[in-house]
């Protein structure tokens, strides 16, 4: 690795910099993502159980023991249960909304890594080249192949380097971003059947 970056130059250790933030992006995201995952269903048939049982304090219990986006609605709206119908639902819509942040927490920085790598890669190829034809013009005053040889493998290695990074980045942002909008939409669907467990039950 020290080798690679020596050869690389400065901007390989950028390229590195990029592949670890992305790595522990990717990570964080996935780990989030199984933490949140409930059974919808089965989640929702408990709470309107214990809805029906007028049992408010065990539904918030529940909510609290299984933190996922449904349940964080669910809670709300169960807070809001002695307000008006359109209430209810503005509040849990607006708890919705504060959810989104959190889903779409990190992607943002890791779709600028996807990006970025392979620009940085193509910039080590420039300066790389450069440094590689610099040494040719100083041939016939005796310049050392060496500096050639460096100058050449700091353009190949940082483009390689880019790549590698770039690919897995590209192919994590778009699985997160998807998974992301599919949660978002299963939330906006639940809202109203979240209203019309609440509707009526309010004591």
């Amino acid at each position: 690795m020290i080798e690679l970056l020596q050869q690389g130059g400065p901007i390989m250790a950028i390229i590195v910099l990029l592949s670890l933030v992305g790595t522990v992006i990717i990570i964080e995201r996935l780990l989030f993502f199984r933490k949140i995952r409930v059974d919808e269903e089965k989640m929702i048939s408990r709470l309107k159980s214990a809805l029906e049982k007028g049992h408010f304090d065990e539904a918030v219990s529940i909510c609290d023991n299984n933190p996922a986006p449904i349940t964080n609605l669910m809670k709300v709206g169960i807070e809001h249960r002695n307000f008006s119908e359109s209430e209810i639902k503005e509040s849990i819509m607006n708890a919705a909304n504060l959810e989104i942040p959190r889903l779409e927490r990190y992607l943002p920085a890791l779709g600028t890594v996807a990006h970025i790598a392979p620009l940085l890669g193509l910039l080590g190829t420039v300066t790389g080249n450069i440094e590689a034809f610099g040494v040719l013009g100083q041939f016939a005053a005796g310049g050392d192949p060496r500096a050639l040889a460096n100058g050449i493998a700091e353009a190949l290695l940082t483009t390689a380097a880019g790549i590698v990074v770039a690919v897995p980045a590209i192919i994590f942002y778009n699985h997160l971003v998807s998974k992301v909008n599919h949660i978002i939409i299963r939330l906006e669907n639940r809202v109203g059947e979240l209203v019309l467990l609440l509707k009526g039950r309010s004591y």
